[in-house]
Parts: structure tokens; C-alpha cells; sequence
């Protein structure tokens, strides 16, 4: 139901954060070094490191060192990592995807001391470790396969199993459909700094009813795929956190109060020394986070920081680039950064050890993410936009709270920029661009953000579009109920003010994304086969209240309690008020969406009859009981507790009123907005006699991204159903 980084078909351009570490499984643009001087690259198949400070290249490891013994061509890979000193290089290959991204595969160790390459987990089965990371000492390797942890000793190459009760609802190392759908938790154990121990996530998932999707296109029967999915009002998978002790396979169990099944962990890290760990527990409704240290030893835990929130509380992965690890320790583990809403603004505050707070970045404004911390300057770098919801700039100011805020991002460039920063905020690899300006990037030096190289700046190769600099508008419309909403309109080529033209909204309406970004080709759309500005078409979209736009707590969290209604309202009023011009078709208004955003086409459809005509919803959830928990209770709260609101927010609760033309789309394997959304709306729109068209892709997942052909088949279907009920070209 989300999207950002989960769907491919949003076009979203992946945005890989400079944390050097042994955990990533996603493959990262560069790796910084750790002195922040330099990074590492893959070139034609080496691992070379660029010197920034020097401009001097140096092969670290050549291809053919990553031959493995009686194969004729090196390894294929774009994730490694290298142990301290690099004496050992960690390669992962031959991936496979578990639901959303490639986690799993086989892992490869060059030994560069003795320059021998060496399969990990040799004796279990093929294409089968997660999350492989070396020691912090570098003489072991730790590893998931079977959903139990292993570690292998690199100089013996004897493999030990730390847990043996795995089972595919019984997880050790790993999660569960939902923790890593909604919390972006797929990494679940760490080495102990003194690589003594590892912490790990056991999740038992043995009480979750299974969801059965059918898989009928790979044999001439039919095979059942079952996944654990906990639906709205289903409590969750009981998580509790455990520390192996490496020599001895003993396990320390965490006691963390209060009933695993009515509470979420969603991070946990060692607490910046071998003996403690720290970890945030939210309770079922997400209203409530509490963090704890952990004693590894006896298992006793001490909650020294409590937040509560009369809506719900976002986790790190939505201010930290969707990633969820990692813990921004500085003053030699006394103080950590964290970010809040409680003042209504996303804040960076300073927590000592015994929960006492230091607001950093003060004022009327929310910060995005945040991009490095620079101890040694006493500066936190991180992404904001106080004047412009709909752009990103660099900005600094002091890690003691005392300093001013500083913008960084050069005042000329007017967008939406990305930074991946080194450690010590010595360089970074700058990115811009905004609507009418093409992507570029450079290699700058911070703080003074000069390029290093100045015939190959941003500045100096800066490319308007010309053609989207007269065709596309930001502008702001104010609803009948007085709420400025921000949006974007891409106009027809050789507009007419004498004529008439239809209409195309492009929605999704959720908390989880915004679609009025400033940056280059978000106002494209993607699944129409040709040219809509040629072909007489207005283009829009609106970012209604409840979307993370960076306008404040309020603004996104009064869709608390009331998805589908307040969304839905501001999106049926601002089209609205922005139709309300002679220049508009009103008998040619069409509006579209994916995953969330196909459940407020149907909802506009449904609700706003008299403004939609047309509508195409792709991979909708039609009624919010029907999701995972997580997700639904996070922003609705229990179904238990307040029903009418699931009712009153669903889609199928309003399908009776279907005036227009729909085009329904779903992929019967998904996992994400499973197939039973689809035949309970269909059931419901053959109730009341509705005519419509139905499109069902077999064994497609969410993003439909699957089988020969599937995309063009798609973009014809979508693009010829948008032709003939909501016709281009002036009139």
C-alpha cells in the first residue's frame, strides 16, 4: 500500500545512505572509506578506491582475484564490504528476492593476506544466506539461512548453528511479512563490538493466520503460497530479543516488560559498548515509544526515555532514508541523536544516557533526514525545506542545540537536492535537479560546498528543459474549507483558453508518500503510452493533509482516525476549486493511482461523482480491514475500538454510487494488497449492477513488475482505456 522505495513503478530513484556498514544488502552508488577521504567503486568488475583529497585511484582488489577455484570468470556482484584494515573483502552474489528486495544469495570472503577466495556456508544449501557480516575482530562471519543464525570460523572455515528452532514462522536472525513490510526491519542480529556475543530478533509468527495466495501458471496444478499476514485487529507476532554468547551457544533472553503480543520492537542496537544494548519498543496502537537498556548479561532492562503522542509516532526508517539500523552514538557513547514530532515539528533532539534532552534544531520547521553527524565541529548535517514543502536542501547546525540554522545547498539552485556525505564531513557526492532542470551531480567539499572540480560543477553544466519550464506549474489551491494544499499541473502543448481539455489527476493520498515533489520527472506519467502534453491533456496532482510533507505534525497526523475521509475530501475539493475554469472539459476528468493511491481513485470515484468521470486504480486496498496491522492500526487506530471509521474509510462502502468508468487492476499474486481486495470489490460493484472493466495479471506481486511483456501490456491497456473515456486534444 506504500510507496517510496517499495515499488518500482513509481519510478523512485533510490537514495543509498554513506553508513559503512557489514549489514547492507542493497547495493550502494559508493562506499565511503572510513577516514571520509576517499570512496570505493566497482569498475569493470574491481573494487578501486578514489582518494578525494589526492585525486589518486588504487585498485583494492582486481577481478581476477575473485575467480573462484575451477570457474573461468570472477565473481558478479554489486554489494561487499570489507572487514577493518580490509584485510577481508565480503562479497554477495548470486541473489534471490525475499518479497521486496534480494536478501538472499551466497556470500564470498577474499582473504587479502593470503589471497584466497572462499564460499561461505558451503555446506548449506545453495542461494540460501542472509545478511552475512564479518566480526568486528575479523575471524569469524555470522550468518541467516533457514531462519537460523550461523557464524563460521574464516580461518578453519567450521561452521557452528547458534539457533536450531527455525522454522518458517518461527524466525531467528530475521523477520516476518509485516515487520519488514512496515518497519523496513529485514537485518535481525548484530556482532557485539568485542565480537564476543550477537543480538538477534526472534520472532514467532506461529499464531498468525496464514494468507494463501494461489499460484496457477508454473505447472499444470495449482500450488498454495502461504504468508504469514496478521489483518487488522489481529495481534502481532510476539518479538522478543535474545544475546548468544558466541563460545558457548548460551542465550540471554532480554526482559523487556510488558505483553509481547499487545508490543512492537522495530530497532535494536548494542549501546555503543559490549555490555549493554539499547532498544525502542512501541506498544500496538504506535502511540507510545519507550527505550530501554538492555543488560546482556542478566537480561535486565530499564526504560529511560518515554514518548507519547495523541496520534502516532514515526520509527527511524522514515527520517533516516528508510533505513532502520544503526544508533547515532557521538561523545564516546554518552549521547545519541534522536528525532521527534512532540513540539509539532520533526526535531533533532540530544539524549544523554539517562533520557535528558537537548533540543538542536529549533524552530518552525521539520528536518527530512539526517545526513551526518561531525563530532569533531560539533555540527549534525541533515535535509530540510522550511520555506518550500515540496523541495530538499542541505542544512547544518550545532550538535550542543546552541548554534543557528545554516543552509548549505547553493541558493541559486532552486529543487530538490541529495547528499551522500562522507564520514567526518569532509566531501560529499551532491545531486540537484527540480522540474525544468535535468539531474546532475558533482563532488563537493563541505562546509564551504565548493566542487572539486569546477568544469565538472552543477553550476557549470546546469541543463534547463525548456520544454517543462513552460509546460509544468507549482502553484498552491485553497479548498472551501480554507486549506492551502500544495500541487503541480502540467499543461497541454499550444494551449487554447478558447477551448475545452480534459483532465488527468494523478493521486495517492497516503501517509506513507507525497506525489508534489520539485524534481525531475515526478510530474511524468510513466504507464502513458505517448506524449500527453502533445496529446491535449492537463495533468495534476495535490499533496493532501496526512502525507509526510514537511509541513508540520499537524498537518500529518490529522489524518489520524480518518483515511479515506479527510484525504479524500481534500483531494474531491481541490479538484474542485481547480476545475472551476471555462478551459476545462468537466465531462473529461479522470484520475489515477497505485497501491494507496488506487484506493483514493476509488474513493474519489465514488465519492465525487459529479468531478471524476474516469477512473484507474491499480492494486487498491478496497477495504482497510483487509491490510496488515501495522499499517492500518498505526494511522486508524483498533477496529475494535472504532469501527465506523474502518467502514466509513473504505472504498467498498462507497462502490454503490459508481456513476463513471472504472478500470480495475490487480495482480492476483500479491502479497502486499492481496487478491481478496479485488473479488470483494468486484463482488460488491456486481451487487449494485455496476459495469466496469476488470484487468487480472496472473501471479503478479504488487508492482506488476513481472512475466515477458507485462509493463507494455500494462501501458497499452492503461493508455487505450484513458483514450476512449476520457479523450485527448482540444474541443
Amino acid at each position: 500500500m506504500k510507496f517510496k522505495t517499495r515499488h518500482c513503478f513509481l519510478l523512485i530513484v533510490f537514495v543509498f545512505t554513506s553508513l559503512f556498514s557489514f549489514s547492507q544488502f542493497r547495493p550502494k552508488d559508493i562506499y565511503w572509506t572510513p577516514d571520509g577521504n576517499g570512496y570505493m567503486i566497482i569498475e569493470n568488475g574491481n573494487i578501486v578506491r578514489h582518494d578525494l583529497s589526492t585525486g589518486n585511484e588504487t585498485t583494492l582488489v582486481s577481478s581476477q582475484e575473485l575467480i573462484p577455484q575451477g570457474k573461468q570468470t570472477p565473481l558478479s556482484f554489486n554489494i561487499y564490504s570489507f572487514s577493518p584494515g580490509n584485510k577481508r573483502l565480503l562479497i554477495f552474489t548470486n541473489t534471490a528476492k525475499v518479497w521486496r528486495y534480494k536478501t538472499r544469495g551466497d556470500y564470498w570472503v577474499y582473504d587479502a593476506t593470503t589471497k584466497t577466495l572462499t564460499q561461505l556456508g558451503k555446506s548449506l544449501p545453495s542461494q540460501s544466506l542472509m545478511f552475512a557480516k564479518i566480526s568486528p575482530d575479523g575471524a569469524k562471519a555470522a550468518y541467516v539461512s533457514g531462519h537460523n543464525i550461523y557464524v563460521e570460523n574464516l580461518t578453519t572455515h567450521k561452521i557452528t548453528a547458534l539457533t536450531t528452532n527455525g522454522t518458517r514462522k518461527f524466525i531467528n536472525g530475521t523477520f516476518d511479512w509485516v515487520y519488514e513490510e512496515e518497519f523496513g526491519c529485514r537485518d535481525g542480529f548484530r556482532w557485539s563490538p568485542d565480537s564476543k556475543k550477537i543480538a538477534f530478533w526472534q520472532v514467532d509468527a506461529t499464531k498468525i493466520r496464514d494468507y494463501y495466495m494461489l499460484n496457477t501458471t508454473d505447472s499444470v496444478y495449482s500450488r498454495i503460497i502461504p504468508v504469514e499476514y496478521p489483518k487488522v485487529g489481529e495481534p502481532p507476532s510476539p518479538v522478543r530479543i535474545g544475546v548468544i554468547t558466541v563460545a558457548t551457544d548460551k542465550v540471554q533472553w532480554m526482559k523487556v516488560p510488558g505483553d509481547p503480543q499487545q508490543h512492537y520492537i522495530p530497532r535494536m542496537e548494542w549501546a555503543d559498548n559490549s555490555i549493554q544494548l539499547v532498544l525502542q519498543q512501541l506498544n500496538r496502537k504506535q502511540n507510545e515509544s519507550k527505550l530501554f537498556f538492555c543488560d546482556v548479561n542478566t537480561g535486565d532492562a530499564k526504560n529511560f526515555y518515554t514518548e507519547t503522542d495523541k496520534a502516532f509516532i514515526d520509527i527511524k526508517s522514515r527520517w533516516n532514508d528508510d533505513d532502520p539500523t544503526g544508533w547515532d552514538w557521538f561523545k564516546s557513547g554518552k549521547d545519541f541523536l534522536w528525532v521527534s514530532e512532540k513540539d509539532g515539528w520533526r526535531h533533532i533532539y540530544r539524549i544523554d544516557r539517562t533520557g535528558k534532552e537537548t533540543l538542536i534544531t529549533n524552530g518552525n520547521y521539520d528536518i527530512d533526514n539526517i545526513k551526518c553527524i561531525d563530532e569533531k565541529n560539533n555540527y549534525v548535517y541533515f535535509m530540510a525545506s522550511p520555506d518550500n514543502a515540496t523541495q530538499l536542501y542541505l542544512f547544518r547546525t550545532k550538535l550542543d542545540g546552541q548554534g543557528t540554522l545554516e543552509k548549505l545547498s547553493p541558493a541559486n539552485e532552486t529543487g530538490t537536492h541529495d547528499y551522500n556525505i562522507s564520514p567526518f564531513a569532509k566531501y560529499a557526492m551532491h545531486e540537484f535537479s527540480s522540474h525544468d532542470i535535468f539531474p546532475s551531480g558533482e563532488w563537493i567539499s563541505l562546509p564551504d560546498h565548493k566542487p572539486l572540480d569546477p568544469a565538472k560543477s552543477i553550476a557549470n553544466n546546469m541543463r534547463v528543459d525548456t520544454r517543462n519550464k513552460d509546460r509544468i506549474k507549482f502553484f498552491k489551491v485553497t479548498t472551501d474549507d480554507g486549506i492551502s494544499l500544495d500541487a503541480w499541473m502540467a499543461m497541454p502543448a499550444n494551449f487554447d483558453s478558447t477551448k475545452k481539455y480534459p483532465s488527468v489527476f494523478y493521486v495517492y493520498g497516503e501517509p506513507a508518500a507525497s506525489t508534489v515533489t520539485d524534481r525531475y520527472g515526478a510530474q511524468r506519467n510513466f504507464l502513458y503510452n505517448g506524449d500527453m502534453s502533445q496529446d491535449g491533456y492537463f495533468q495534476f496532482s495535490v499533496d493532501n493533509r496526512g502525507t509526510p510533507s514537511l509541513r508540520g505534525a499537524e498537518w500529518r497526523k490529522s489524518i489520524y482516525k480518518q483515511l479515506g475521509r479527510l484525504n479524500i475530501r481534500d483531494l474531491g475539493l481541490a479538484a474542485k476549486k481547480i476545475l472551476d475554469h471555462p478551459w476545462f472539459d468537466r465531462d473529461r476528468v479522470a484520475v489515477w493511482g497505485w497501491s494507496g493511491g488506487g484506493s483514493s481513485t476509488m474513493n474519489l470515484l465514488f465519492q465525487f461523482p459529479e468531478i471524476f468521470k474516469t477512473g484507474i486504480a491499480i492494486a487498491a486496498v478496497t477495504n482497510l480491514l483487509y491490510y496488515d496491522n501495522i499499517y492500518e492500526e498505526r494511522y486508524m487506530g483498533l477496529p475494535q475500538e472504532n469501527m465506523d471509521d474502518y467502514v466509513l474509510g473504505s472504498p467498498i462502502h462507497y462502490a454503490k454510487n459508481l456513476q463513471g468508468n472504472l478500470l480495475f487492476v490487480h495482480g492476483t499474486g500479491d502479497d502486499n494488497v492481496q487478491y481478496d481486495n479485488a473479488e470483494k470489490m468486484l463482488n460488491e460493484l456486481i451487487k449494485y449492477h455496476k459495469q466496469f472493466r476488470f484487468m487480472p495479471y496472473p501471479n503478479r506481486t504488487h508492482s506488476l513488475s513481472e512475466g515477458e511483456g507485462t509493463f507494455q501490456h500494462l501501458m497499452t491497456l492503461y493508455t487505450d482505456y484513458l483514450r476512449e473515456f476520457c479523450p485527448p486534444g482540444a474541443k
